[in-house]
């Protein structure tokens, strides 16, 4: 048997896209000097599955002054963008009237964003003596032993630390394989694989499950690939997201009601703030807009009845309406529904054979089949550890070094990132940030949220013993 050497840094960071560079950048400002290791198979770092789109016409879904990986900034992305535009890059010219911070940028572009900000933590961490390197390849298993945390690699390759931390991302489940029957992603084309589109017949019938913000991507590209024909979306609730508008501030109304605490309350006092706000004149998004700050601490103190209740009852309705469209993509669904090419039709998927669906619409008992030329599955983000059939989630598990989080949602750990194990004892030495945590948190996985974990997270994990 041939002997593995095993190589050592200060912080083994697995996944390097958003989540684990924005830690790495704010490591590398400390003045401290340590090795750093970003583990991570795509060829670049910061852009993970989120931020490797190419097209123009994948959008953040948010604008520009929303959207900075800078906690102490709110102004970074704005600051960067306009250095970007004066040099001659991007804005479409459609959008070259509105200011800066109003833009909704390409996400290929902030990924550039994202690698800049980490090139420039690099140069300074080098005057404190600190590095993080970039290995290619996929972490297959985790162990930890004694006073280190051992992070085996595809390869074979093993990297100890004193801490490890997981910031693997989202599994977009379009991309992702699960422990489950039906064989959808299998028939499915990828929603942001617009070359495979143009080779598509340009008045095929296309078949999309899910009506949240990736079935806006998959329409944005079919239109890039030149396709011109039929497209149903099938939805369970029936819902479209709600396009984002840059409404006026509002009265953060939740700080000063501190008693509502409950998911029926909370939406109770929102459904009210909303309806003084249109009496007023004024958009329903400039009340809803208020919740986002306080939705770490009213998902944390609600019970785990309180919680299945929102996921059960609320969540579609607060998808459809706090995570919007960009105005571009939405300008481009309002056309497709006007010429009937874009249709929605309430219903529960039930199987996939080939490119044929069986279905239940809604109120109707008996499921039927619809026939399309193409499937693309934009059924969201697979959340559940459990399903995942990939080595790293299999591997964390069956050690009982993690444990799943409320209602599934991620994987359990303290107000400090520090991982639960499967006896419910927190993790000296394994931690988490981003998507992994949404069931601590719930919104865990935006911009501005993994900037504020990242920061949080390298003050913990350069704490002494």
């Amino acid at each position: 048997m041939t002997n593995v050497v095993s190589r050592f840094a200060d912080v083994v960071i697995i996944g390097g896209g958003l989540s684990g560079t924005l830690l790495a950048v704010q490591l590398l400002r400390q003045p401290r000097g340590q090795r750093i290791v970003i583990i991570e198979p795509r060829p670049e770092l910061g852009r993970g599955e989120a931020y490797s789109a190419t097209e123009l016409g994948h959008t953040l879904n948010g604008n520009a002054a929303r959207m900075s990986v800078d906690p102490d900034n709110a102004d970074d992305l704005t600051q960067w963008l306009t250095q970007f535009i004066d040099n001659g890059g991007w804005p479409e010219s459609a959008e070259q009237a509105l200011p800066v911070a109003e833009l909704f940028p390409p996400r290929g572009i902030f990924g550039l964003y994202a690698q800049q900000r980490l090139a420039e933590a690099r140069a300074l961490g080098l005057r404190f003596g600190s590095t993080a390197e970039h290995v290619r390849a996929e972490v297959v298993d985790v162990q930890t032993h004694n006073e280190q945390v051992r992070v085996t690699l595809d390869e074979a390759q093993v990297w100890c630390a004193p801490r490890a931390v997981l910031a693997t991302g989202m599994f977009p489940a379009a991309r992702t394989a699960v422990k489950a029957p039906g064989g959808l992603n299998a028939a499915a084309v990828d929603p942001w694989d617009v070359q495979t589109m143009r080779t598509l017949d340009p008045q095929a019938r296309v078949l999309i499950i899910g009506s949240g913000l990736t079935m806006v991507d998959a329409v944005v590209s079919l239109d890039r690939a030149g396709h011109r024909g039929p497209i149903t979306v099938i939805s369970r609730h029936g819902l479209w997201p709600h396009v984002r508008r840059q409404p006026p501030a509002w009265p953060d109304f939740l700080t000063a009601a501190s008693d509502l605490r409950s998911p029926r309350q909370l939406m109770a006092e929102v459904r009210s703030q909303c309806r003084q706000a249109l009496q007023q004149g004024v958009d329903w998004q400039a009340p809803l807009d208020t919740v986002r700050v306080h939705i770490a601490r009213l998902w944390s103190q609600a019970s785990e009845r309180q919680k299945r209740q929102f996921v059960r009852h609320v969540r579609p309705w607060w998808e459809s309406h706090h995570h919007r469209s960009p105005p571009p993509s939405d300008a481009l669904l309002q056309k497709a529904i006007a010429e009937g090419r874009l249709t929605l039709q309430a219903a529960c998927y039930l199987s996939a054979e080939g490119t044929t669906l069986t279905i239940r619409r809604r109120g109707e008992s008996a499921p039927v089949q619809l026939h399309g030329d193409v499937l693309i599955n934009s059924s969201g983000i697979e959340y559940d550890w459990r399903r995942v059939d990939k080595p790293l989630p299999r591997q964390l598990l069956a050690r009982g070094l993690v444990k799943p989080g409320p209602l599934a949602l991620g994987l359990l750990a303290d107000d400090e990132g520090a991982l639960l194990d499967s006896d419910g004892i927190a993790s000296r030495r394994l931690f988490a940030m981003g998507p992994p945590l949404r069931g601590m948190w719930w919104e865990s996985t935006a911009v501005t949220d993994v900037a504020a974990q990242a920061k949080r997270l390298a003050a913990t994990l350069l704490k002494p013993d």
